[in-house]
């Protein structure tokens, strides 16, 4: 293992590139802790400690910077945002399709307005937090803000924009210069970095009596065994085979060779969770400044580890599983494409039945990936019930760190085995297959 590890070091751009990645990731963990300008961080970190509801997912996924009110509190999220409107866009407006079948130019294009999306959802963002930081006040009666008023609104503005694009352009430098992608290393940095706290509190609470040892190991087991089991499904594939037939073009014979379409069982990556836990934590959220019965009731009906909460909430991440997968996998394109280069699936007629069989079979192992998907989202509250204890690490979270881990292992071998070195996992063992990297 020393010497798998080893070669790591034998490659001067590898060396860089992992260098360049720890540097650019230290820099956004630095700037977590810059607060915005006419804030008083002491008391947000008090009203925000609870780290509960719509705002505690919303700070997990900055890496803390909201509760730290940093000029990150924003995060990567209105990144995430205006990437997936974009692909839901693509599915309606025929001039953003095209953009998409247009390489490598048409691709820089929609990055481009993706930006420019990202930086007008980031102001619509900042105003409404700004007004909220505003509304604010500790137990005591203290303000947030020392000086409310349009300067204050405007300067927060400004910076929490300007911190999303610059968290932005980090992930975009990562990217194209480090290793693994960007953006989903800086959303991952962010959740590990709690680990630390996370494993602190444990202790204080088995110091305090709170916990036992023995429901500590038997903790550690069930996330032990939930990490494998989100590696064996990341990593699954349904193999399609595929035969292309030889054509003569010239005086050269094209073709004649077999090979496989690859399926992934989890397509949607953990885009359903955190659209599920954004839509079931929302009302909630609406509660605390609507003070009705009515709202009040749904929030007693939604609360976190009821049976209505959970039901509520596999039943969005399936359909959401199905909906992003069919919004980012299009099995006419991919029909017509075989077709265009003479590829065929034996026994399957080219063209409309390709697609309606592709299409079968993706439902098919979408379902299974929703299941799993949901078992490990609702694993950790049926934990939280059953031992009592507070797990940190949600399913969403284990997804996401799980799955870019997978994603910048895959490349630094891919690195490796290019270079004529074994991979991270020896010469006879099993090469490591990351997810999907659409961003």
């Amino acid at each position: 293992m020393p010497s798998v590890f080893g070669n790591l070091g034998k490659i001067p751009e590898l060396r860089k590139r992992i260098l360049f990645t720890i540097i650019m990731l230290g820099i956004y963990r630095i700037g977590v802790f810059v607060t915005v300008p006419g804030v008083d961080r002491g008391i947000v970190q008090k009203l925000l400690g609870g780290g509960s509801g719509f705002l505690g997912l919303f700070n997990m996924f900055s890496g803390g910077a909201l509760r730290q009110m940093s000029v990150f509190a924003l995060g990567i999220m209105p990144y995430i945002s205006a990437s997936i409107i974009f692909q839901l866009l693509a599915v309606v407006v025929p001039s953003i399709e095209r953009l998409q079948k247009e390489g490598e130019m048409g691709r820089r294009k929609i990055t481009q307005y993706t930006r420019y999306g990202t930086v007008l959802l980031s102001l619509i963002q900042g105003i409404g937090i700004a007004f909220y930081l505003e509304s604010l006040k500790s137990n005591l009666g203290e303000p947030v803000v020392a000086d409310p008023g349009w300067g204050f609104r405007l300067m927060t503005v400004v910076s929490l924009t300007a911190g999303t694009a610059f968290i932005m352009w980090l992930g975009e430098q990562i990217t194209e210069r480090g290793i693994g992608n960007g953006i989903s290393l800086i959303i991952c940095a962010g959740i590990v970095a709690a680990f630390p706290d996370a494993v602190f509190s444990v202790v204080s609470y088995v110091e305090k009596g709170i916990m036992k040892p023995f429901t500590i190991f038997v903790v550690l087991v069930i996330a032990v065994a939930v990490v494998g089991v989100i590696v064996f499904f990341e990593r699954g594939q349904r193999r399609i085979p595929v035969q292309y037939a030889r054509r003569v073009v010239g005086r050269k014979m094209y073709g004649g060779q077999s090979t496989h379409l690859p399926l992934k069982v989890n397509t949607s990556g953990v885009i359903p969770p955190i659209f599920a836990s954004s839509i079931l934590l929302f009302p909630a959220t609406l509660a605390n400044f609507i003070q009705k019965p009515w709202m009040q009731d749904i929030q007693q009906a939604l609360t976190p580890g009821s049976w209505a909460y959970m039901t509520i909430y596999v039943v969005l991440i399936i359909f959401f599983c199905y909906f992003y997968t069919a919004v980012t996998f299009n099995p006419i394109d991919v029909a017509d494409n075989m077709k265009k280069y003479g590829g065929y699936i034996p026994g399957i007629r080219p063209g409309k039945q390709t697609a309606v069989y592709i299409d079968k079979v993706l439902s098919r192992i979408t379902f299974g990936g929703a299941l799993y998907v949901s078992a490990v989202c609702v694993l950790p509250s049926i934990m939280i019930a059953q031992f009592n204890v507070p797990f940190y690490y949600g399913g969403t979270s284990l997804l996401i760190v799980v799955g870019v881990s997978l994603d910048t292992v895959s490349q630094i071998e891919t690195h490796l085995i290019t270079r004529h070195y074994d991979g991270l996992t020896g010469p006879r063992g099993p090469r490591i297959r990351g997810r999907s990297r659409k961003g």
